[in-house]
């Protein structure tokens, strides 16, 4: 005799197989957020991957690095993916960044079409997707994403903590 199917366990193995999905994706992230410090940045990383599993482009702060506002991890990441595939519409790709993203990269995520961004840690000073604004899924812009917070946010968390303690650090030197 053969046994029933369990949906509700399917269900939670689709679940579990996504979760670590994210989370893989999220720890190519952090290796991103560790080259940002190691070249003194806030220690942000991002990759946005492909609908197959492709990594399309990786990216971390430089706004130091190259005087520019606008070079955060976000940024330099869309830029190199649209570059890659020479159009700016990224419908189809999953953004991974260890830090909610502010305005300026939730508005440029609108402008590519992102198809879904996963993030670390909330940002309750600049967080514009679901902290202190909700960009990604404001009813009034033309597009809109799933989201997707708190993947490995600790570990993404812990790496700004300790940055931001060893600049203060300096500081009272």
């Amino acid at each position: 005799m053969q046994k029933g199917v369990n949906l509700a366990t399917i269900a939670k193995a689709t679940v579990d197989v996504a979760i670590d999905h994210d989370a893989q994706f999220m720890r190519l992230a952090l290796a991103e957020a560790d080259k940002a410090a190691a070249l003194g940045e806030v220690p942000i990383g991002c990759v946005l991957v492909g609908q197959d599993g492709t990594v399309l482009a990786r990216g971390h702060n430089l706004r130091e690095t190259c005087s520019d506002p606008t070079a955060h991890a976000e940024v330099v990441a869309i830029r190199r993916a649209a570059f890659v595939r020479r159009s700016w519409r990224l419908d189809d790709a999953t953004l991974y960044v260890t830090l909610e993203p502010c305005p300026m990269c939730a508005g440029a995520m609108v402008n590519a079409r992102l198809g879904r961004l996963v993030y670390g840690a909330d940002d309750r000073k600049a967080g514009a997707c679901k902290t202190i604004f909700s960009i990604g899924d404001d009813a009034r812009l033309n597009h809109r994403f799933p989201i997707t917070r708190g993947v490995l946010d600790r570990e993404c968390a812990r790496r700004l903590s300790i940055f931001f303690a060893a600049l203060r650090a300096q500081l009272k030197k």
